[in-house]
């Protein structure tokens, strides 16, 4: 796939930039202020929509465990208005939010030890949307019962897993399996899978773009770009991983059929050793993270996911980054991770990857040193932070509320992302039969649900080229040998496809040292 074409074509969708030679004009924004439409094909997400529908196919985390109390909870996914609520019994529902008698909004309705009721004249609904009673006069019971089978409330059938609440929004005859991720996600002994969810300011798609774009940390997440020095300890300087801001060589495969995206990465971490960095992008709005703060003083193969994150549509100008961080000494090496900061719009790592700046920092002053001040003071302070040292989120939800495709101007660095796209593309209008939903219920059931990710960091020792030239080519080398030692591995499962993988990355190693 070529940025180029897939530029042009995205151009053409839109109707065009405008003549190129009147945009490079001097002071010549004239020519360059009209704004075409957003991409509604990949970017717009309700229902009817080719990407709502597409998506509507997949399982998506929709709230915490622990937004889940005494009383319900209204939440926007993919533009619907919806309830989630544990009755009493332990069961959890997923509800269209406004009651199919009147409309009233069920987030006001009283939890049962079987569904919910709604406030305004008492229904009861259970988790599947049966309504099981209707408060009929004494002696019409069997004009209730006859009313109560005739209507039913929307209802997405609900799991949990790990202190998420996943739904299932598409037709029930088409419901895919749960996908496990390798089983039990790898987590290593002593580890464990912490929810988070984050909200973002903008459409779904830039959000995942930002996952598919490994370059930025070499800009974005880097100390020495701070502004005069007003802000240190910022991202990846933060936890002291200096070789995530070096430029990478950079590898973009389509993998699993084009269901997936192996995006692998190598930073020189020093003239002995290379970090190579392998995240993992999965249709429609997954991706799988591998230690975000490594420093490559270790050698290491295999070290598998400190992230797993979906990005799920809120609505088109709004989206949640939500998912898992692991913690624990197996894949925080370093111990640099902190659990308790960890949850509802909050994350240990990376200052401004999500709206949250951390609220103990407010320039050079502690909060509680600070004197009472209005509100919009304080707020003032925070945007001023974030002009600093901005983060992620300060990136992504900038480019407007949905980006607009057709006026950017890629460089060959974000060939993933445009790579993403195309498959998102493809799979939406069935051009690839592997990645369309039904492929992809096929696929999971074939793995009995528990699909390989390629997900991986890893350190080689590898000495550093003689010349610029036999430095590109080894590391390019490397890159392609990764992803294709992964791609050999992927019929196997747990310790066999391990040790498989981390016999052949030393053979590789030991070659590289032999060349």
């Amino acid at each position: 796939m070529s940025v180029k074409s897939d530029k042009m074509d995205e151009q053409k969708r839109a109707g065009g930039a405008g003549p190129v030679a009147k945009k490079l004009t001097p002071f010549g924004g004239y020519y360059a202020n009209r704004t075409p439409d957003h991409d509604p094909e990949l970017t717009e997400t309700g229902p009817g929509t080719p990407m709502g529908e597409y998506m509507r196919r997949f399982w998506h985390p929709v709230c915490m465990s622990m937004e889940l109390t005494d009383t319900p909870r209204f939440l926007k996914i993919l533009t619907e208005e919806l309830v989630a609520f544990r009755d009493k019994s332990g069961r959890v529902g997923v509800l269209h939010a406004h009651c199919v008698h009147r409309g009233a909004s069920l987030e006001y309705g009283a939890i049962q030890e079987r569904g919910i009721m709604c406030c305004y004249h008492g229904m009861v609904f259970d988790v599947d949307g049966a309504c099981l009673h209707v408060p009929f006069p004494k002696g019409e019971e069997k004009e209730a019962e006859k009313y109560a089978c005739s209507i039913r409330q929307g209802a997405y059938k609900a799991v949990e897993r790990n202190g998420l609440v996943f739904a299932y929004m598409g037709p029930p005859e088409e419901e895919p399996p749960f996908p496990e991720w390798e089983g039990d996600y790898t987590v290593l002994p002593g580890d464990e899978l912490v929810p988070y969810s984050n909200f973002q300011h903008c459409n779904w798609l830039q959000v995942q773009d930002n996952a598919a774009d490994n370059y930025h940390p070499t800009a974005l997440h880097a100390g020495k770009n701070v502004v005069d020095g007003h802000y240190q300890g910022t991202t990846f300087d933060e936890v002291g991983a200096a070789s995530m801001e070096v430029a990478p060589d950079m590898n973009f495969v389509p993998v699993q059929s084009g269901r997936s995206l192996a995006c692998a990465g190598a930073r020189r971490v020093n003239k002995d050793r290379l970090f190579v960095r392998v995240q993992h992008q999965v249709l429609p709005n997954l991706s799988l993270h591998a230690y975000t703060s490594e420093d490559g003083s270790k050698k290491k193969f295999f070290s598998r996911f400190h992230i797993i994150r979906w990005t799920v549509p809120v609505d088109d100008e709004n989206s949640k980054m939500i998912g898992w961080r692991v913690m624990g000494p197996g894949i925080d090496t370093r111990g640099v991770g902190h659990k308790e900061m960890v949850g509802y719009e909050t994350i240990d790592f990376l200052e401004g990857q999500v709206a949250m700046r951390r609220p103990e920092r407010f320039g050079k002053y502690k909060l509680e040193d600070m004197p009472p001040i209005p509100t919009n003071h304080r707020e003032r302070a925070i945007y001023k932070e974030a002009q600093y040292a901005p983060g992620d989120y300060e990136a992504i939800i900038s480019q407007r509320p949905i980006a607009v495709h057709a006026l950017e101007n890629p460089t060959k660095f974000d060939a993933g992302l445009y790579q993403f796209r195309k498959m998102l593309r493809d799979a939406v209008r069935g051009n690839n039969a592997a990645s369309s939903a039904h492929g992809f219920a096929e696929w999971f059931r074939e793995l009995g649900g528990a699909p390989n990710s390629f997900c991986s960091g890893n350190v080689f020792e590898v000495e550093e080229g003689a010349t610029v030239e036999e430095e590109v080519t080894r590391r390019r080398k490397v890159l392609k040998s990764v992803v294709q030692i992964l791609t050999e591995s992927d019929g196997m499962k747990g310790a066999e496809r391990a040790d498989f993988v981390r016999d052949r990355f030393e053979a590789l190693e030991q070659s590289l040292k032999r060349a």
